[in-house]
């Protein structure tokens, strides 16, 4: 015989209560993250302070128990890291990450996370065009890599070859930044947020650097697309993509949500990039409104990609790898 089920006052409402304490703390309910830890890298420049950012607020806390930010401190480290599968989820250049698609790499753009942000600064105001910089010495970090190229292109619009100009290579940005502020260079091409340092350092030191040259602007001008060069965005291997289904869409989330508190509250975004960029907090704060910060899914801007990618192969087709990449190079 099947005795009837009782339900006590007591039973009621202990069910009630836990019932309670489940919706007061909907993370119980939540599903357990995909991944036990999440290593993010990115370069010393301004889209990895949204990474820093994204990890010091806990934006990737349901992709992983545990995630942190890594910024690697040239083209090849980074290389290094990609080829022996140490870097997974990387902010890197577009144009390096076409290069090494289309020599076999298996890694994916998802995303852009800065529209361009390189600029030519001087302590000579004489300098407000490319055409100025012909006989003048300009510091050069990440030779052959976007900074170059950028540049090299805008230099030949102008009608200067390479040969008109000095390049001093310099082996990051903040070495250009000394270059430039000891007189040992007329002009560096530096990205954000070098190009605030500069600015501030010079002040300190009683002197004054300008933004000569707007590079996104110069290429604007050149392509008739506007100011927008995706220079640099998030990309992921294929092992990674394969290995964790729905982190990518994932990661994207996060980044986008986080980007407006970024561009909100400066002071804070920068509090949380100083220790792993190696940067002091002020300067990461002033560099930020001058980053052209974004986090535009990579499909989506693709003719942005392309028209960048067409524009690096007229002066140089290897950097890109020889060709466009195909449909495969772009993962959301």
């Amino acid at each position: 015989m099947t005795l009837p089920t009782r339900h006590t006052r007591r039973a009621v409402l202990g069910a009630g209560l836990a019932a309670g304490a489940a919706l007061a703390a909907p993370g119980l309910l939540r599903a357990a993250p995909m991944l036990e830890a999440l290593t993010l890298y990115g370069p010393p420049a301004g889209p990895s302070i949204t990474l820093a950012h994204a990890v010091a607020t806990g934006a990737f806390e349901t992709i992983a128990a545990s995630s942190r930010f890594v910024a690697w401190r040239d083209p090849d480290e980074l290389r290094a890291g990609l080829t022996s599968g140490t870097m997974q989820v990387v902010i890197l250049p577009a144009n390096a990450a076409a290069n090494l698609y289309n020599r076999g790499m298996e890694l994916a753009m998802v995303n852009a996370m800065t529209g361009g942000l390189n600029y030519v600064t001087t302590r000579d105001p004489g300098i407000t065009t490319p055409a100025d910089l012909a006989g003048r010495s300009i510091a050069l970090p990440f030779r052959n890599d976007t900074p170059d190229i950028l540049l090299k292109r805008i230099l030949a619009e102008a009608g200067l070859a390479e040969a008109d100009v000095t390049i001093v290579p310099a082996a990051t940005p903040i070495e250009a930044v000394q270059l430039l502020l000891t007189g040992r260079a007329d002009a560096a091409v530096l990205p954000e947020p070098a190009t605030t340092m500069a600015e501030m350092r010079a002040l300190q030191a009683g002197q004054q650097v300008f933004r000569a040259i707007d590079l996104q602007a110069e290429w604007g001008r050149i392509t008739g697309l506007g100011p927008l060069v995706p220079q640099a965005g998030l990309a992921v291997t294929r092992d990674f993509d394969a290995a964790h289904p729905g982190a990518v869409e994932a990661l994207q989330a996060a980044i986008a949500a986080t980007l407006p508190e970024v561009l909100a509250n400066p002071e804070a975004a920068a509090a949380s990039a100083t220790e792993p960029l190696g940067m002091p907090a002020p300067i990461l704060a002033k560099s930020i409104p001058t980053s052209a910060l974004i986090a535009e899914p990579a499909r989506g801007i693709r003719p942005a990609f392309e028209a960048m990618f067409a524009a690096v192969a007229e002066v140089d087709a290897a950097a890109i790898g020889g060709d466009l990449p195909d449909a495969g190079f772009y993962r959301l």
